[in-house]
């Protein structure tokens, strides 16, 4: 309690005993029966003689030490359960720990010869790779309405053009249709599984699943409630996604449309072997043991096999339909998550390598220009403001070696082997779906004044493979 001041007196007789300094009186609040302090003052008078200590589970956050029990079973930061779907690095990739990269001196710690010698090997190994991508900047009519709505600003327009195009790539490649289930992969707020139920409005047996890491605020999945789609929200890392275990997959067997708008670096290598390697191996797996064996054995002859029945097509078919994702931010790329590492290897290339490539695809969308903050236009500093929102594109000039290049490298020259690094690490992901029997391709599907990421990753089974819609 506090100690009452020369004159204070002594507390009225049912009052609260507490000595408020600044009003130099006692308080006049009535505490509950048999106690001497009311129900603010009491709790003071004991939180001065308690202590607070981190939580061991978030040293962020403090706890009463004689609460630290109580407040671990509780605590936003404890362990949950995992879900059915969660299997431990089921798609992480690399598990030789001796191939796994050190730590490596930045761009901007390296010397003139270095980054030449950098520069001679990514040329060498990009040569007989096709360098202008074809455009394929298409709309759909279900966006119309929005792209025409004068509300909208500035930047939701290019997020729509954006949405508006990869449905309007998904409709060419078919995948638009009844009988599929939709995997949004990095789905945020779900806007893309949104425009594609809208798309799909007069559809039957649709699914849509949207994977995402952390808790999202502003969902619009939930405002969706026609009966004949479904929204499912897994939140959880895409490296410890298996989808084969998800209840609505395992019980419908659905074929899988893998989506994606601007999944960032590493994410996009999760997601691709999330779906190509762990979803399609797990749902082999649930076939006879004859089956597989002969999908083993001679791929390319049950393949290519037009007399066989029905039922033989439908064992051996993917479960995967098609995947279109809009990349991103490749300097945040992982050499253990990479899934073109073979095809490094190939061209003479390796961790080392990509370590710099990844860091030097920045060039081609984050600056690298002299004086981008002072010399900019409003206009020009607000396509950077949405572009750095959507892709967190924070990369400093030490990690970026702007300084070492000023001398060395045009900013024009900078430009191009940046795309000249994002081009190589796509076509490592292109040659992995190619040799897991996918047709798969790179585009431009919107402008570059629209969004410096423009390129969308499009996959789609051998036409001998393509699974049947489910009805």
């Amino acid at each position: 309690m506090a100690a009452p001041e020369p004159g204070g007196g002594s507390p009225l007789p049912g009052r609260c005993a507490y000595f408020v300094a600044r009003k130099k009186r006692f308080c006049k609040m009535i505490p509950a029966p048999g106690r001497r302090f009311c129900g603010e003052h009491g709790q003071q008078e004991e939180e001065s003689d308690r202590k607070r200590i981190p939580c061991p589970l978030d040293p962020k956050h403090t706890v009463y030490e004689d609460q630290l029990q109580k407040h671990l079973k509780k605590c936003n930061s404890r362990e949950k359960p995992k879900p059915v779907y969660f299997v431990q690095d089921v798609n992480a990739g690399l598990k030789d720990v001796a191939e796994i990269p050190g730590k490596q001196v930045p761009i901007s710690s390296l010397s003139k010869e270095e980054l030449e010698n950098l520069i001679i090997k990514l040329k060498n190994a990009s040569n007989g790779l096709e360098l202008h991508l074809e455009e394929q900047i298409l709309s759909h009519q279900a966006l119309q309405e929005a792209l025409n709505d004068p509300k909208n600003g500035e930047s939701a327009f290019k997020h729509l053009k954006q949405q508006a195009s990869i449905l309007g790539n998904m409709e060419k490649l078919h995948l638009l249709g009844p009988g599929r289930c939709f995997v949004e992969f990095g789905a945020g707020r779900g806007k893309l599984s949104h425009w594609v139920d809208v798309a799909l409005q007069n559809v039957d047996n649709v699914q849509f699943l949207l994977v995402e890491r952390a808790t999202t605020r502003f969902k619009v999945d939930g405002k969706h409630k026609r009966r004949n789609s479904i929204f499912e929200r897994l939140q959880v890392d895409i490296q410890h996604l298996c989808l084969n275990k998800v209840p609505i997959l395992e019980k419908k067997k659905l074929p899988v449309v893998g989506i994606g708008k601007h999944l960032c670096g590493a994410a996009t290598d999760l997601a691709l072997r999330c779906l190509v390697e762990s979803y399609t191996t797990c749902s082999d797996g649930e076939n006879e043991e004859p089956a597989p064996k002969r999908s083993r054995d001679d791929k390319t002859e049950v393949a290519s096999n037009d007399s066989a029945d029905n039922e033989s097509n439908k064992d051996n078919c993917k479960p995967v339909a098609g995947i279109v994702i809009a990349l991103c931010c490749h300097h945040k790329c992982d050499w253990t998550h990479y899934v073109g590492r073979e095809f490094f290897k190939s061209v003479g290339l390796g961790p080392v390598e990509f370590h710099y490539f990844q860091r030097m695809s920045s060039w081609a969308t984050c600056g690298m220009r002299e004086t981008t903050t002072k010399a900019s236009t409003s206009e020009e500093s607000e396509d950077q403001t949405n572009d750095t929102e959507e892709h967190e594109q924070t990369f400093s000039k030490t990690e970026s070696g702007s300084d070492t290049l000023q001398g060395i490298l045009t900013v024009e020259e900078r430009k191009e082997i940046g795309c000249l690094c994002k081009l190589l690490i796509d076509h490592g992901r292109i040659e992995y779906l190619q040799q897991r029997g996918y047709k798969a391709a790179l585009q431009y599907y919107t402008e570059s004044a629209v969004s410096l990421e423009n390129v969308l990753l499009t996959a789609v089974p051998s036409p001998s493979l393509i699974p049947e819609p489910t009805t």
